[in-house]
Protein backbone atom coordinates (compact mmCIF):
# COMPACT_ATOMS: atom_id res chain seq x y z
CA UNK A 1 0.00 0.00 0.00
CA UNK A 2 1.24 3.61 -1.10
CA UNK A 3 2.33 6.03 1.79
CA UNK A 4 -0.52 8.51 1.20
CA UNK A 5 0.84 10.84 3.91
CA UNK A 6 4.08 10.78 2.07
CA UNK A 7 2.10 11.55 -1.63
CA UNK A 8 0.03 14.43 -0.10
CA UNK A 9 3.50 15.65 1.28
CA UNK A 10 5.22 15.91 -1.78
CA UNK A 11 2.46 17.32 -3.88
CA UNK A 12 0.15 19.27 -1.01
CA UNK A 13 -3.13 19.76 -3.69
CA UNK A 14 -4.29 16.44 -3.61
CA UNK A 15 -5.19 16.03 -0.45
CA UNK A 16 -7.98 19.28 -1.09
CA UNK A 17 -8.68 17.93 -4.52
CA UNK A 18 -10.39 14.72 -3.72
CA UNK A 19 -12.39 16.92 -0.69
CA UNK A 20 -16.32 17.22 -2.24
CA UNK A 21 -16.69 20.47 -2.74
CA UNK A 22 -19.69 22.99 -3.37
CA UNK A 23 -21.91 24.40 -6.09
CA UNK A 24 -19.74 27.13 -5.49
CA UNK A 25 -16.62 25.36 -5.56
CA UNK A 26 -15.65 25.76 -1.86
CA UNK A 27 -14.44 23.38 0.43
CA UNK A 28 -14.16 21.96 3.68
CA UNK A 29 -10.54 23.66 4.96
CA UNK A 30 -10.59 20.86 7.41
CA UNK A 31 -7.52 22.97 9.42
CA UNK A 32 -6.93 20.14 12.16
CA UNK A 33 -5.63 18.13 8.79
CA UNK A 34 -2.43 19.85 8.04
CA UNK A 35 0.56 18.63 9.47
CA UNK A 36 3.22 19.85 11.67
CA UNK A 37 5.77 20.29 8.89
CA UNK A 38 3.06 22.58 6.97
CA UNK A 39 2.46 24.73 9.89
CA UNK A 40 6.04 25.21 9.80
CA UNK A 41 6.42 25.83 6.74
CA UNK A 42 3.75 28.62 6.91
CA UNK A 43 5.96 29.85 9.76
CA UNK A 44 9.24 30.40 7.83
CA UNK A 45 7.40 32.08 4.70
CA UNK A 46 5.44 34.30 7.38
CA UNK A 47 9.45 34.88 9.10
CA UNK A 48 10.88 35.25 5.80
CA UNK A 49 8.48 37.73 3.94
CA UNK A 50 7.74 39.73 6.73
CA UNK A 51 11.41 40.77 7.52
CA UNK A 52 11.71 41.50 3.68
CA UNK A 53 8.50 43.54 3.24
CA UNK A 54 8.94 46.26 6.66
CA UNK A 55 10.10 48.89 4.65
CA UNK A 56 9.03 47.54 1.29
CA UNK A 57 5.10 47.17 1.99
CA UNK A 58 2.47 49.86 2.12
CA UNK A 59 1.50 50.39 5.74
CA UNK A 60 -1.95 49.87 4.76
CA UNK A 61 -0.88 46.41 4.20
CA UNK A 62 1.73 45.80 7.27
CA UNK A 63 -0.99 47.51 9.59
CA UNK A 64 -3.75 45.47 8.64
CA UNK A 65 -1.45 41.60 8.88
CA UNK A 66 -0.96 42.41 12.10
CA UNK A 67 -4.48 43.49 13.31
CA UNK A 68 -5.87 40.40 11.42
CA UNK A 69 -3.17 37.94 13.30
CA UNK A 70 -1.44 36.90 10.69
CA UNK A 71 1.77 36.38 12.45
CA UNK A 72 -0.04 33.76 15.07
CA UNK A 73 1.67 30.41 14.35
CA UNK A 74 0.70 28.04 11.99
CA UNK A 75 -1.66 28.05 8.66
CA UNK A 76 -4.69 30.51 9.65
CA UNK A 77 -8.16 28.59 10.05
CA UNK A 78 -10.11 30.63 7.36
CA UNK A 79 -13.65 30.61 9.11
CA UNK A 80 -11.50 32.40 12.67
CA UNK A 81 -9.62 34.48 10.12
CA UNK A 82 -12.58 35.42 8.76
CA UNK A 83 -14.88 36.28 11.68
CA UNK A 84 -12.08 39.12 12.66
CA UNK A 85 -12.04 40.54 8.83
CA UNK A 86 -15.72 40.31 8.66
CA UNK A 87 -16.78 42.96 11.04
CA UNK A 88 -14.20 45.47 9.55
CA UNK A 89 -15.68 45.48 6.19
CA UNK A 90 -18.07 42.67 5.47
CA UNK A 91 -15.66 40.43 3.72
CA UNK A 92 -14.85 37.24 4.15
CA UNK A 93 -12.35 33.92 3.23
CA UNK A 94 -13.59 31.06 1.63
CA UNK A 95 -11.19 28.23 1.01
CA UNK A 96 -11.32 26.32 -2.26
CA UNK A 97 -9.08 23.56 -3.79
CA UNK A 98 -7.39 25.74 -5.86
CA UNK A 99 -7.96 28.19 -9.07
CA UNK A 100 -11.89 28.18 -9.93
CA UNK A 101 -13.77 29.19 -12.92
CA UNK A 102 -14.09 32.61 -14.35
CA UNK A 103 -18.03 33.43 -13.36
CA UNK A 104 -17.72 31.47 -9.73
CA UNK A 105 -14.28 33.83 -8.60
CA UNK A 106 -16.08 37.22 -9.76
CA UNK A 107 -19.19 36.15 -7.74
CA UNK A 108 -17.50 35.32 -4.96
CA UNK A 109 -15.95 39.05 -5.30
CA UNK A 110 -19.37 40.60 -5.70
CA UNK A 111 -20.10 38.69 -2.98
CA UNK A 112 -17.55 40.02 -0.40
CA UNK A 113 -15.98 36.49 -0.29
CA UNK A 114 -12.74 35.78 -1.39
CA UNK A 115 -11.95 32.16 -2.50
CA UNK A 116 -8.45 31.16 -1.18
CA UNK A 117 -6.71 27.86 -2.03
CA UNK A 118 -6.55 25.94 1.01
CA UNK A 119 -3.41 23.83 0.28
CA UNK A 120 0.21 25.50 1.42
CA UNK A 121 3.08 25.21 -1.41
CA UNK A 122 5.62 22.07 -0.82
CA UNK A 123 9.48 22.19 0.05
CA UNK A 124 10.92 22.28 -3.07
CA UNK A 125 8.08 25.36 -4.51
CA UNK A 126 9.43 27.42 -1.69
CA UNK A 127 10.73 30.17 -4.61
CA UNK A 128 8.84 29.59 -7.26
CA UNK A 129 4.45 28.45 -7.17
CA UNK A 130 2.72 28.53 -10.37
CA UNK A 131 -0.89 27.86 -8.50
CA UNK A 132 -1.67 30.43 -5.95
CA UNK A 133 -1.65 28.63 -2.42
CA UNK A 134 -2.91 29.78 1.15
CA UNK A 135 0.54 31.52 1.67
CA UNK A 136 -0.62 33.66 -1.87
CA UNK A 137 -3.81 34.05 -1.21
CA UNK A 138 -4.15 34.62 2.52
CA UNK A 139 -0.72 36.28 3.23
CA UNK A 140 -0.36 38.74 -0.03
CA UNK A 141 -4.48 38.96 -0.16
CA UNK A 142 -6.30 39.95 2.92
CA UNK A 143 -4.82 42.13 4.35
CA UNK A 144 -5.76 44.48 2.13
CA UNK A 145 -9.15 43.39 2.11
CA UNK A 146 -9.27 44.85 5.78
CA UNK A 147 -8.62 48.25 3.99
CA UNK A 148 -12.38 49.78 3.04
CA UNK A 149 -11.45 51.22 0.03
CA UNK A 150 -9.73 48.56 -1.29
CA UNK A 151 -12.09 46.11 0.06
CA UNK A 152 -14.61 47.95 -1.97
CA UNK A 153 -12.43 48.37 -5.40
CA UNK A 154 -12.53 44.42 -5.08
CA UNK A 155 -16.24 44.45 -4.55
CA UNK A 156 -16.59 46.16 -8.03
CA UNK A 157 -14.05 44.26 -10.12
CA UNK A 158 -15.97 41.08 -9.21
CA UNK A 159 -19.02 43.04 -10.20
CA UNK A 160 -17.59 44.04 -13.37
CA UNK A 161 -16.38 40.63 -14.32
CA UNK A 162 -20.01 39.01 -15.71
CA UNK A 163 -20.29 41.84 -17.99
CA UNK A 164 -16.97 41.58 -19.28
CA UNK A 165 -17.21 38.33 -20.22
CA UNK A 166 -20.31 38.76 -21.83
CA UNK A 167 -18.44 41.30 -23.57
CA UNK A 168 -15.64 39.56 -24.99
CA UNK A 169 -13.36 41.81 -22.92
CA UNK A 170 -12.23 39.49 -20.13
CA UNK A 171 -8.43 39.72 -21.06
CA UNK A 172 -8.50 43.28 -20.63
CA UNK A 173 -9.92 42.60 -16.93
CA UNK A 174 -7.67 40.09 -16.50
CA UNK A 175 -5.29 42.76 -17.31
CA UNK A 176 -6.12 45.08 -14.62
CA UNK A 177 -6.22 42.36 -12.13
CA UNK A 178 -2.93 41.32 -12.51
CA UNK A 179 -0.97 44.69 -12.84
CA UNK A 180 -2.66 46.27 -9.66
CA UNK A 181 -4.13 43.10 -7.41
CA UNK A 182 -1.26 40.59 -8.19
CA UNK A 183 1.35 43.22 -9.09
CA UNK A 184 0.71 46.78 -7.85
CA UNK A 185 3.03 49.40 -6.72
CA UNK A 186 2.20 52.78 -4.90
CA UNK A 187 3.16 55.75 -4.49
CA UNK A 188 3.96 56.90 -0.88
CA UNK A 189 5.62 60.07 1.28
CA UNK A 190 8.81 57.26 1.87
CA UNK A 191 8.61 56.85 -1.79
CA UNK A 192 7.23 53.58 -3.92
CA UNK A 193 5.59 50.39 -1.96
CA UNK A 194 4.09 47.40 -2.98
CA UNK A 195 0.50 46.30 -2.58
CA UNK A 196 0.50 43.57 -5.40
CA UNK A 197 -0.36 40.46 -3.67
CA UNK A 198 1.74 38.51 -6.15
CA UNK A 199 4.90 40.64 -5.03
CA UNK A 200 4.28 40.43 -1.64
CA UNK A 201 4.26 36.54 -1.21
CA UNK A 202 7.60 36.08 -3.41
CA UNK A 203 10.33 37.58 -1.06
CA UNK A 204 12.74 37.53 -4.26
CA UNK A 205 10.08 39.99 -6.49
CA UNK A 206 9.53 41.98 -3.30
CA UNK A 207 13.11 43.15 -3.64
CA UNK A 208 13.09 43.01 -7.61
CA UNK A 209 9.99 45.23 -8.16
CA UNK A 210 11.66 48.22 -5.69
CA UNK A 211 15.22 47.93 -6.06
CA UNK A 212 16.14 46.41 -9.57
CA UNK A 213 17.05 48.67 -12.37
CA UNK A 214 15.57 46.22 -15.01
CA UNK A 215 12.06 46.59 -14.88
CA UNK A 216 10.27 49.85 -16.57
CA UNK A 217 8.04 51.48 -13.65
CA UNK A 218 5.36 53.26 -15.07
CA UNK A 219 2.10 55.49 -13.67
CA UNK A 220 -1.36 53.56 -13.81
CA UNK A 221 -3.52 54.15 -16.75
CA UNK A 222 -6.26 52.83 -16.78
CA UNK A 223 -6.59 51.51 -21.18
CA UNK A 224 -2.80 51.48 -20.75
CA UNK A 225 -2.64 48.75 -18.51
CA UNK A 226 -6.00 47.08 -20.30
CA UNK A 227 -3.74 46.84 -23.21
CA UNK A 228 -0.85 45.43 -21.99
CA UNK A 229 0.50 41.54 -21.83
CA UNK A 230 1.86 40.55 -18.88
CA UNK A 231 3.97 37.32 -18.08
CA UNK A 232 3.34 34.18 -15.79
CA UNK A 233 5.86 32.44 -14.74
CA UNK A 234 8.77 35.08 -13.92
CA UNK A 235 9.71 38.44 -12.39
CA UNK A 236 7.04 41.39 -14.33
CA UNK A 237 8.72 43.75 -16.91
CA UNK A 238 6.52 46.80 -16.11
CA UNK A 239 4.97 47.74 -13.10
CA UNK A 240 2.38 49.83 -12.71
CA UNK A 241 2.31 52.42 -10.02
CA UNK A 242 -1.06 53.89 -8.20
CA UNK A 243 -1.46 57.23 -6.37
CA UNK A 244 -3.78 55.91 -4.02
CA UNK A 245 -6.71 53.28 -3.28
CA UNK A 246 -9.09 55.89 -3.54
CA UNK A 247 -7.65 57.30 -7.02
CA UNK A 248 -7.77 53.40 -8.10
CA UNK A 249 -11.82 52.66 -6.84
CA UNK A 250 -12.75 56.04 -8.43
CA UNK A 251 -11.05 55.60 -11.90
CA UNK A 252 -12.15 51.77 -12.37
CA UNK A 253 -15.85 52.94 -10.25
CA UNK A 254 -17.60 53.43 -13.58
CA UNK A 255 -19.11 52.16 -16.75
CA UNK A 256 -16.20 49.84 -18.81
CA UNK A 257 -18.49 49.59 -21.62
CA UNK A 258 -16.98 52.53 -23.66
CA UNK A 259 -13.58 51.29 -22.76
CA UNK A 260 -14.19 48.35 -23.51
CA UNK A 261 -14.90 49.53 -27.41
CA UNK A 262 -11.89 51.63 -27.46
CA UNK A 263 -10.35 47.78 -26.52
CA UNK A 264 -11.74 45.92 -29.23
CA UNK A 265 -9.23 47.62 -31.59
CA UNK A 266 -6.26 48.65 -30.62
CA UNK A 267 -3.51 46.85 -30.26
CA UNK A 268 -1.58 45.25 -27.30
CA UNK A 269 1.28 46.55 -25.82
CA UNK A 270 4.10 43.71 -24.88
CA UNK A 271 5.32 43.68 -21.56
CA UNK A 272 8.53 45.31 -21.60
CA UNK A 273 7.40 48.27 -24.30
CA UNK A 274 7.07 51.80 -23.00
CA UNK A 275 4.14 53.72 -25.44
CA UNK A 276 4.24 57.30 -26.19
CA UNK A 277 2.32 58.94 -23.48
CA UNK A 278 3.68 56.74 -20.70
CA UNK A 279 4.18 58.67 -17.13
CA UNK A 280 7.28 57.12 -16.78
CA UNK A 281 8.93 57.05 -13.53
CA UNK A 282 11.48 54.32 -14.05
CA UNK A 283 12.97 53.47 -17.55
CA UNK A 284 14.34 49.47 -17.06
CA UNK A 285 17.18 48.48 -18.42
CA UNK A 286 15.52 44.92 -18.64
CA UNK A 287 18.75 43.32 -18.36
CA UNK A 288 17.40 40.86 -16.40
CA UNK A 289 15.01 39.47 -19.16
CA UNK A 290 17.57 39.23 -21.66
CA UNK A 291 16.45 37.68 -25.01
CA UNK A 292 12.50 37.66 -23.44
CA UNK A 293 11.75 41.20 -24.52
CA UNK A 294 12.01 40.58 -28.11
Amino acid sequence: MPDMHANAEANPRNRFRAVPRNEDFTIDQDWSSYSAAEHERWDRLFAQSRAVLQERACAEFLEMASVLELSCSGIPDMRRLSDRLAPMTGWRVVPVAGLVPDEVFFDHLANRRFPAGAFIRSEQEMDYLEEPDIFHDVFGHVPLLANPVFADFMQAYGKGGRRAMQLGRLQNLARLYWYTVEFGLIRTPQGLRIFGAGIMSSAAESVFALESDSPNRVAFDLARVMRTRYIIDDFQQTYFVIDSFRGLLDECYRDFGALYEQMATASDVEPHALIEGDSVITRGTLGYFGDRRK
